[in-house]
């Protein structure tokens, strides 16, 4: 029978001969960290290679995401949809391994990493998620929810700020089912840590909370094997392991430094690592009784099954939970959704309210809320400012676990990635708020939420200059053109109560990506609207105000700045003048092409945008004809109104373009 090195060593000679053939990689972690990997994914990980969407699967994720082959190695050597083929093609356009793992490209993989720091973090998530969702489902001798998350992580995340957000919180919450494992190997890109690094890990996560394992041989089987059980039997804290490894173990002129980090090793290190391990045999090559001591299937499978009987046992005792339980990991929405949101959006437009869209944000929460129990809220300490907080919200802690609201602390990054953990351990649909100008803090996290494909809403309040005296470092300028460039990110800065409803529906709606919301500060006046017009508002920009006969040009407005558009139509009565209101342009993008033509005619060259955000974005719809009224510098500290004035974001400034934009 194959020693438990033996099976460690497939890890290593898979993952060398990989970044070899491709000729670029990192052999270095999964070298070093192998011999923790098989201890944890065949003594402790609940897994099915058969089914990788088992709800109560144990979750992995490799934080240390430029140690690809790690991961790639265990799921083909496990028994996952991932062939030796798929190995050998490493890094190459449209494989299934490519460079960084990423979610959705190969069964097993839990989420995108690469990143250093958001692995972890989406780690805390899933953690997060499971103990909530278990609080809310589980029932005396039925618990359907019982899976652990475990995390591999490396000096780079604890290096990056984000690891301390979500590590912070995450022995706040007691998140006691997170396994985190320390490859501490002393070296990084630049060489030895030493110079750059002397943290003390153990101490620093002791402080948070955690319960910590220290001055593990992350090389010694029996070592690492003691220190997981230890760690899961710390119930009410997440554990940090701390597992000294050889970084590149195995290859014996180069282990130990930085030149196996993120390079080959080179054909004669290889033969020089084949020898040194005592693995004879040739590229991609492992023999059949290494795959069978590997492989998962059965033991999946089984495992599986036995969570099926607690499963027809719970579904017999709870039909109605069950039932909700299995909807909601499904991510889908309760079958009248679509009903009931457009009864919402009527229901908006008919109260004519003036608030901010922040406010008609938490009528939105108000309204979805009650026949929404999958919403998990939260915000970075700004709750009273982004009116995340609705009447049925309670405050998750560890003495209410059940509960359905975060309070994230000043942690916009480690909110934003939570989240994605959150939205890919399914049966949520996260949400969170902050300022708009500090969606630049969390903004690698919003784009891994739009590569991912995950439904996690950014609430993202006081979006403009209308903010007014908190100045220019709170005022968002470039921002939300910003965030409309993040492919497969859909955002919408609606204009009242009604264009925040349908925002809202849009956003619980989409199972494709994420959605960032921009919201006012100051109250909007409602704008009044057909039926049509209503329901046109989905299509993510419609014509607000019309003329008779063609247009003698086009005011093209969003959010605030809608009611600017039409005070400057009012002024321009003596032209025919339309006025478009696009709260999403993304969107509106999607819809075909005698859509987009019915609302902006390409004959009619004479356009003016307006929007309070910078000017460059707006020329794509009114081309070099048009006029952009809107900010290229940063903002100033006053009132809103003053603002406005001072800017020149005004009806009198849109009607000057408009004029000025028509022919003679």
């Amino acid at each position: 029978m194959p020693s438990r090195r033996d099976l460690a060593n497939a890890i290593r000679v898979l993952s060398m001969d990989a970044v070899q053939q491709a000729n670029s990689g990192h052999p270095g972690a999964p070298m070093g960290m192998a011999d923790i990997a098989e201890v944890l994914w065949r003594d402790f990980l609940k897994h099915n290679p058969a089914n990788p969407n088992w709800a109560d699967r144990d979750r992995f994720v490799l934080s240390n995401g430029h140690g690809s082959m790690l991961l790639y190695s265990l799921l083909h050597l496990s028994g996952y949809e991932l062939s030796l083929d798929d190995l050998k093609n490493f890094r190459q356009l449209h494989a299934k391994t490519p460079g960084h793992p990423e979610y959705g490209y190969a069964p097993g993989v839990e989420t995108t990493t690469g990143p250093l720091g958001q692995g972890i973090t989406n780690a805390v998530g899933f953690a997060l998620a499971e103990k909530v969702l278990g609080a809310q489902f589980n029932r005396d001798g039925h618990e359907i929810v019982d899976h652990y998350t475990y995390a591999f992580l490396g000096d780079g995340c604890l290096m990056e700020g984000i690891s301390h957000e979500a590590c912070s919180l995450a022995g706040t919450l007691g998140l006691g089912k997170l396994v985190a494992i320390y490859d501490d190997n002393g070296i990084s890109i630049d060489g030895d840590v030493e110079g750059w690094f002397t943290d003390d890990t153990p101490g620093r996560f002791e402080a948070y909370g955690w319960h910590v394992v220290r001055g593990v041989d992350g090389h010694d089987a029996e070592a690492v094997k003691k220190a997981i059980e230890e760690a899961r039997s710390v119930t009410d804290k997440p554990s940090l392991i701390c597992a000294r490894t050889v970084i590149g173990f195995g290859a014996p002129n180069k282990q130990g430094g930085h030149d196996v980090h993120g390079a080959p090793l080179g054909g004669d290190e290889i033969a020089a690592a084949r020898e040194h391990l005592g693995w004879n045999h040739g590229p991609f090559e492992v023999p059949a009784d290494i795959y069978s001591e590997w492989d998962a299937k059965a033991k999946g499978e089984s495992a599986e099954a036995e969570w099926n009987k607690v499963m027809d046992a719970y579904r017999a005792a709870y039909p109605d939970l069950a039932a909700e339980f299995e909807r909601r990991i499904a991510g889908e929405l309760v079958e009248d959704f679509d009903a009931r949101a457009q009864a919402l959006v009527e229901e908006a437009q008919a109260a004519m309210e003036k608030v901010a869209t922040r406010k008609a944000s938490e009528k939105a929460l108000n309204g979805f809320g009650p026949f929404m129990p999958e919403l998990l809220g939260g915000s970075a300490d700004l709750t009273g400012s982004n009116n995340t907080w609705w009447k049925g919200c309670t405050l998750m802690s560890p003495s209410e676990p059940g509960a359905n609201y975060i309070s994230y602390g000043v942690r916009e990054f480690g909110m934003a990635a939570i989240m994605n953990g959150v939205a890919l351990h399914g049966g949520f649909i996260p949400y969170g708020g902050t300022f708009l100008v500090f969606s630049d803090y969390a903004r690698n996290a919003l784009r891994m939420a739009a590569i991912m494909k995950q439904r996690s809403i950014f609430v993202l309040t006081h979006d403009s200059i209308g903010l007014g005296e908190d100045g220019p470092t709170h005022q968002p300028v470039e921002h939300v053109p910003s965030l409309r460039i993040i492919p497969n990110m859909s955002v919408w800065r609606p204009c009242d109560v009604t264009e925040t409803m349908a925002a809202w529906r849009s956003a619980l709606s989409r199972n494709d990506g994420p959605t960032s919301l921009a919201l006012t500060r100051q109250g909007l006046a409602p704008q009044e609207r057909s039926a049509e017009q209503v329901a046109n508002i989905a299509k993510g920009g419609y014509v607000l105000s019309d003329c008779d006969g063609e247009p003698d040009a086009i005011i093209i407005a969003t959010g605030s700045e809608v009611q600017i558009a039409m005070d400057a139509k009012a002024k321009l009565s003596d032209k025919n003048i339309r006025v478009v209101s696009m709260p999403s342009t993304d969107v509106f993008e999607k819809q075909d092409a005698a859509y987009r033509e019915s609302v902006l005619p390409s004959h009619v060259l004479a356009r003016v945008a307006v929007e309070a955000a910078h000017v460059d974005y707006w020329y794509k719809y009114v081309g070099l004809d048009g006029r952009i009224v809107g900010m290229s510098t940063f903002g100033e500290s006053a009132p809103a109104g003053q603002l406005f004035e001072y800017f020149d974001i005004t009806a009198d400034a849109v009607v000057a373009a408009v004029e000025d934009c028509l022919p003679e």
